[in-house]
């Protein structure tokens, strides 16, 4: 390695002093003006990440739903997977180091993950619409070629479609094409094929209307509707022309604070959704005759998923494993509704994408969806080729139509990662095939009501938990506290757990009625604040 041109390089990207930044779930993340030594030492990290594993990796220039102002990076692996967790601690030795000692930490790296400078490295880049990707994104590629690697531009994408881009290209193609032309012609051919046997009820059936967050998705979406059927039509709201990205709008707006974007006009009983910042998250909602918001969240999502997957394995009659996953803020309701009336085992994990993959991954169908709306459904190699090979040649009609429909299914899924695109076209098709409406979808269960709080902190490291951070075993006395609390409601559970990214501990709560909620909520957040060494002025 040519250490007087990283020198060199390197001072084109100064680390502002004091600053210390985590490589976490969603990468790094931060005001945009202070992410140009990240970006660049992300591209020499990805570089890096290349050659240790002769394969393509990706990296992404985005902050999701974060504002406007704040940019982040992520890496994404050579199956379209989130970067292997013993590298995000590289990412954060990399990004932190002093100018002086760059050169050293690289090695102490290539030493560790037995890299071979000597080998090729491939990237593929993606950005989102922020005013600042496209010149961090350059600064990303500078640290691509101060290692001698390669690169291609994706240019603006969202996050769902550059994991799509790296697994088809570590696949040989297998995936599919990694090219836009590609994603589109493949998701939009098992989509048309699915709708076809669809006896879809009435006109309002196929009008959607969707809320891009004023990001790339809404980019994307005008790009793909000419391959859409005629019969969806679909209605692009908050396309970035207007107003700011994600402001008042797109997914995580819409579930935080359970009521409709602005730039969206909601008629009665229209089905809409919502999109996140970089198009990996979706939640759909609509307005009843009164005027009530409703909104259809990822426990929701993944429940009509199940219920549709189901019915077809039943009539394929193979003995495949099928389980959800979720994490300990999925709905109450939603769990008991999966496992005593669809009867299918509900696995729960620690908070985190990367975690429900990981757990998907150990079954033949895997459907994983965060409250939030983040989520896809995994098959195993074996269930793939299997349903594949019955989709041809099954004499039984009932098995091989049944295995078709899989086979589509399996081929509309962008089983990298969450993808609201896909989500989306998946969950009109099944809509369409069963011949639902959007309250029909809302009315399969009702849920808990629940309260999110979150209570400041000295020390956010003073929490510890466990089983699946349902229950706390740090600070003493915390969980016998909270026990004592849930006792005291009916259908009530509470857990808290710290961030993951400041020092705040964040609660919830769920019960019979909102009320109960609401109380057991705060009466929890008192026991956290005098427990666990609260700031400020107690909960109110």
């Amino acid at each position: 390695m040519d250490s007087e041109a990283l020198k060199k390089s390197s001072a084109l990207h100064p680390k502002p002093a004091g600053l210390a930044l985590q490589y976490g779930t969603a990468g790094f993340r931060a005001r945009a003006e202070r992410l140009d030594h990240v970006v660049f030492r992300m591209g020499l990290l990805a570089a890096l990440r290349s050659k240790a594993v002769a394969a393509t990796i990706g990296v992404m220039v985005t902050a999701s739903h974060n504002p406007e102002e704040d940019n982040g990076i992520k890496l994404v692996d050579p199956l379209g997977e989130m970067l292997h967790p013993s590298w995000e601690e590289y990412a954060t030795q990399l990004a932190n180091a002093e100018e002086q000692e760059l050169q050293k930490v690289i090695n102490e790296i290539c030493q560790k993950a037995a890299v071979n400078l000597h080998k090729d490295a491939s990237v593929f880049i993606g950005r989102d619409t922020r005013p600042s990707s496209k010149k961090l994104s350059q600064s990303v590629i500078d640290g691509i070629l101060c290692l001698g690697g390669h690169y291609h531009d994706y240019g603006l994408v969202t996050t769902p479609q550059l994991h799509y881009m790296v697994c088809c290209q570590n696949t040989q193609g297998h995936y599919g094409k990694a090219t836009m032309e590609g994603y589109y012609e493949k998701l939009s051919k098992a989509f048309l094929e699915l709708i076809k046997q669809s006896h879809s009820s009435g006109e309002s059936q196929r009008h959607l209307k969707i809320d891009c967050a004023n990001g790339i998705g809404a980019l994307k979406l005008s790009e793909m509707k000419p391959y859409f059927p005629q019969e969806v039509l679909i209605h692009i709201c908050n396309d970035g022309t207007q107003e700011k990205l994600n402001h008042l709008c797109g997914a995580d707006f819409v579930k935080v604070h359970q009521k409709p974007p602005g730039g969206l006009d909601m008629k009665p009983n229209e089905r809409c959704c919502s999109f996140d910042g970089d198009a990996d998250r979706i939640v759909y909602y609509y307005k009843d005759t009164a005027g009530h918001f409703h909104l259809i969240d990822g426990d929701k999502i993944a429940t009509l998923i199940s219920i549709f997957l189901k019915e077809l394995l039943a009539k394929v009659r193979q003995n495949f494993k099928m389980a959800v996953v979720q994490t300990a803020y999925a709905n109450g309701s939603s769990t008991r509704y999966l496992e005593e009336t669809v009867k299918v085992p509900v696995h729960c994990v620690k908070t985190g994408v990367k975690h429900l993959h990981h757990k998907a991954q150990e079954f033949d169908v895997g459907v994983y969806f965060e409250a939030n709306g983040h989520g896809t459904v995994l098959f195993s190699k074996a269930a793939e080729t299997k349903i594949r090979q019955l989709a041809k040649e099954e004499k039984d009609d009932e098995k091989r139509e049944a295995a078709k429909v899989l086979e589509n299914m399996i081929d509309l899924i962008n089983q990298t990662v969450g993808d609201a695109i896909s989500d989306m076209l998946v969950i009109e098709a099944i809509l369409a095939l069963k011949g639902l409406t959007v309250q029909q979808w809302d009315a399969i269960y009702t849920d808990l009501p629940n309260r999110l709080l979150k209570v400041q902190v000295a020390d956010r490291r003073v929490i510890d938990t466990t089983d699946a951070e349902r229950r706390a075993v740090t600070p003493p006395g915390l969980q016998e506290k909270i026990d004592a609390l849930v006792k005291k409601y009916k259908l009530s559970r509470a857990f808290v757990r710290p961030s993951g990214t400041e020092d705040v501990v964040r609660i919830y709560a769920e019960a019979d009625t909102q009320e109960n909620a609401d109380a057991l909520a705060y009466e929890v957040s008192l026991a956290v604040y005098h427990l666990a060494g609260g700031k400020g002025a107690p909960p109110q």
